[in-house]
């Protein structure tokens, strides 16, 4: 089962969480009305290329992502967005487009979107198109160590 590797993190770092199912939802905005989520607080993962290399940009799903924010924010002198065959070898025990937010468990620097701080509690796709996991983001960002800058505009 694709999700064992993150719950055995979650676990392993006695971290509260609730697992749910929820009926089959590609975009974050779909899984967090599927799941009845409020899209500020359903942390979506969008794989960047970072002068080459692979990062994670994790982001309200009712957010977008500002990539000429996020260059400038970090600093580099190259950042698009990795299409699905760039990166979907990178995620082996997940479906395509369904990774969870911990990068750093696939060895990607991680960056969060300041407004997902604001947020109590995050929901986040479990590796798959039908399952979620819900925890405290304070939690998140303990075991994730991203980097918070601002890169990301309400839609």
């Amino acid at each position: 089962m694709p999700v064992e590797k993150l719950l055995k993190f979650l676990d392993d770092n006695e971290v509260k969480y609730v697992r749910m199912k929820h009926s089959s939802a590609f975009s974050a905005q779909e899984i967090a009305a599927s799941a009845h989520i409020p899209g500020d607080g359903f942390a979506k993962s969008v794989i960047v290329k970072i002068d080459g290399k692979m990062a994670m940009a994790v982001l309200p799903a009712s957010y977008r992502i500002d990539l000429d924010l996020l260059k400038k924010e970090i600093g580099v002198n190259s950042l698009e967005l990795a299409s699905e065959d760039e990166f979907s070898g990178s995620f082996p025990d997940c479906e395509t487009g369904a990774m969870p937010p911990f990068g750093n468990l696939y060895g990607m620097d991680v960056y969060v979107a300041r407004s997902l701080t604001e947020v109590e509690e995050i929901a986040f796709n479990a590796c798959s198109h039908v399952e979620l996991i819900k925890m405290a983001y304070k939690d998140f960002e303990r075991l994730a160590h991203p980097k918070i800058i601002k890169f990301s505009y309400k839609e």
